[in-house]
């Protein structure tokens, strides 16, 4: 019998003011790791407002403005296998609202896009997103239903 798979290690960071909640942000991840079968040692989760979104859009992707994620793709460290995921609370509060869902369920779904990210699935061009949507989709129905 093969050693036990240890646990991802999820350190989230919050560095903007808006109040979310973090624990559910972790099992959520924590659970579309498993299912995808992700061999991540660790994952970073910062979350910033919309000024320190776009001063890192532009300076890590060339791109003006604010975006909602940003993630890296897993790399090899001293640590282990690891990615980071950057999330934009404004951002995810203004699509909470004009979807019609709560704010933590948006930052959950916006976690688990970086995560999809971060394990180098792609939502460009079209049909690499339309891969990655339907993917998406089925683990906010099995880890986070409405």
């Amino acid at each position: 019998m093969g050693p036990t798979a240890e646990p991802m290690i999820v350190e989230i960071r919050s560095l903007q003011d808006i109040s979310a909640d973090l624990s559910q942000l972790e099992q959520v991840v924590q659970a579309a790791a498993e299912r995808m079968a992700a061999a991540l040692d660790n994952l970073s989760i910062v979350l910033v407002d919309d000024e320190r979104m776009a001063a890192l859009n532009q300076r890590l992707l060339d791109r003006s403005g604010p975006t909602d994620v940003i993630a890296f793709q897993a790399e090899e460290d001293e640590e282990g296998q690891g990615g980071e995921i950057i999330i934009s609370v404004e951002a995810a509060a203004r699509q909470a609202q004009e979807y019609g869902h709560s704010l933590e369920r948006e930052l959950c779904l916006l976690a688990v896009h970086g995560l999809l990210h971060v394990l180098g699935y792609e939502d460009e061009p079209e049909t690499k997103r339309a891969k990655m949507e339907r993917i998406q989709q089925q683990l906010m129905t099995e880890i986070c239903p409405p």
